[in-house]
């Protein structure tokens, strides 16, 4: 079972798709989330260090597998929560799929704030986010129910 600090982002992403699914929404999630969880993987992404964890990423095809999801979505919600002391994280994977997202015309919901001082402010603020400010209800406001 993963350590508990762990599981906070992953439980935010099952309460997030039961708001939204009450909402009536299609959520749509990446599948090893589920998997990890369950405990079906003994690994998280960011202890594995560089090497096996970009081995594990090419493995499993992660990169091209959350592209594919992207596409088939009309909105993408990120959930830029707390990580390792830094509030609202938005990390590398993450602009890449926020990139993504802009560049195939979803409209993108991000959950949180975007932080002053962060450095990728120019180009997350450059791809016209919609800043839900921590709640997910403001979804409605702002589009017709679609695939998250």
């Amino acid at each position: 079972r993963p350590p508990r600090s762990t599981l906070f982002p992953y439980t935010t992403l099952f309460r997030s798709r039961d708001v939204l699914t009450k909402q009536d929404h299609k959520v749509l999630l990446p599948e090893h989330v589920d998997d990890y969880i369950n405990g079906k993987l003994d690994w998280e992404l960011g202890t594995l260090g560089i090497e096996a964890g970009a081995k594990k990423k090419r493995e499993r095809d992660l990169i091209k597998r959350h592209y594919d999801l992207i596409k088939k979505a009309d909105v993408v919600l990120v959930i830029n929560e707390e990580k390792n002391g830094t509030k609202n994280y938005i990390g590398c994977n993450t602009l890449m799929e926020i990139g993504y997202a802009y560049v195939l015309g979803k409209t993108i919901h991000l959950l949180n704030d975007l932080l002053k001082f962060d450095y990728l402010l120019e180009e997350l603020k450059a791809m016209d986010l919609i800043i839900l400010k921590g709640n997910l209800n403001n979804i409605s406001e702002v589009s017709v129910p679609n695939t998250i």
